[in-house]
């Protein structure tokens, strides 16, 4: 006699746990390795540096700082502590994604895409935000530029392209695809 084989319920689930676990797993990674994290990010920093200047630049890895301006008079260096990097505002896509992915978990690949572009958004902002304080200690002179770039400029940078990545996060994550929208299928 043949039984037939019965849907396992927990095993229809058995993707979205692996989903929710891999997204807490780079939270904890992210959280754990955040001083690598600012390691890559301050190697970055030097590498655009690299290219768009021609004043010399030094990376100390080891210190998560870059060094800019060391042919000219006044050389500078920027460290990057825990609160300046990225690392930490990647945290909430994180959160935001894990629970979208819990009530919808049809939306999983979109929502992995939308993750990355919001991701890399938030990386980029962070250079832009490193080369808004290296601009203005060029332009202003240490004390000036610094304040300048850093506690003003440099916050309004982190605080609105944090906005902007959450939003097209939100965005990518919820947009209906053409076909859906125009009534059309594939």
């Amino acid at each position: 006699m043949a039984v037939a084989s019965a849907p396992n319920a927990g095993m229809a689930k058995f993707p979205l746990v692996v989903a929710l676990g891999a997204l807490a797993v780079a939270g904890a990674v992210v959280v754990l390795a955040e001083r690598f994290y600012r390691e890559l990010e301050v190697r970055l920093a030097g590498a655009i540096l690299n290219v768009i200047t021609t004043s010399g630049v030094y990376v100390a890895g080891d210190r998560e700082s870059v060094y800019f301006g060391l042919s000219g008079a006044a050389p500078f260096g920027l460290r990057m502590t825990p609160e300046c990097s990225s690392a930490f505002l990647l945290l909430p896509l994180l959160v935001v994604t894990m629970v979208m992915l819990y009530f919808r978990p049809a939306n999983t690949r979109r929502l992995f895409f939308s993750l990355g572009i919001s991701a890399l958004v938030v990386v980029l902002v962070n250079q832009l935000r490193i080369l808004t304080i290296v601009g203005l200690v060029h332009w202003f002179g240490t004390d000036e530029g610094y304040y300048w770039g850093h506690t003003l400029l440099g916050s309004m940078v982190s605080v609105f392209g944090g906005a902007v990545s959450l939003v097209l996060f939100v965005w990518l994550a919820t947009r209906k695809p053409k076909a859906v929208k125009t009534g059309t299928t594939a």
